[in-house]
């Protein structure tokens, strides 16, 4: 016995072939921005008519939650002429991604907005240069590198 297969038949079969094979729900496991995007109350902390430059070493570098329920973010502790200050970079899900690594005992150099954040002073930093190497966290107007800025530039 044979089978005759026709061509619409054999279309059918590939199409439902690649069908299966791919992902029924591709975004399933993305949790988005993790409380680092647009419109977030920690995106709105930032005010880039503040912005100081300050110098230091890196004392120490950890991850934490800036508001409960945000994902990690990286916060650099800088020993400077004026004490330890906290600067916060970014998510850890953006800063790991970059070419630029910290270590302890690193000079370096930071433009940032600084705040009152929790009772404490920090610095949330719009960038940070060691040596020749610079790590851009936000464009001038404040808009963080890690959301685009073609969203931010429409919602602002």
């Amino acid at each position: 016995m044979s089978v005759k297969i026709t061509a619409p038949t054999l279309v059918l079969v590939i199409v439902l072939g690649f069908a299966a094979a791919a992902p029924a729900e591709p975004w399933r496991g993305w949790k988005g921005s993790g409380g680092w995007g647009v419109g977030s109350q920690y995106l709105k902390l930032y005010d880039a008519k503040t912005l100081e430059s300050v110098n230091g070493t890196v004392d120490s570098i950890e991850t934490f939650s800036p508001i409960r329920g945000m994902s990690l973010g990286v916060l650099v502790n800088l020993k400077t002429d004026d004490g330890t200050i906290a600067v916060h970079l970014g998510p850890v899900w953006y800063i790991e991604r970059q070419d630029v690594k910290f270590d302890k005992g690193d000079t370096v150099e930071l433009k940032g907005a600084k705040l009152t954040f929790d009772g404490n002073l920090v610095i949330i930093a719009s960038e940070i240069k060691k040596g020749d190497d610079t790590l851009r966290l936000r464009d001038e107007s404040g808009a963080p590198r890690w959301v685009g800025s073609d969203i931010v530039g429409q919602t602002r």
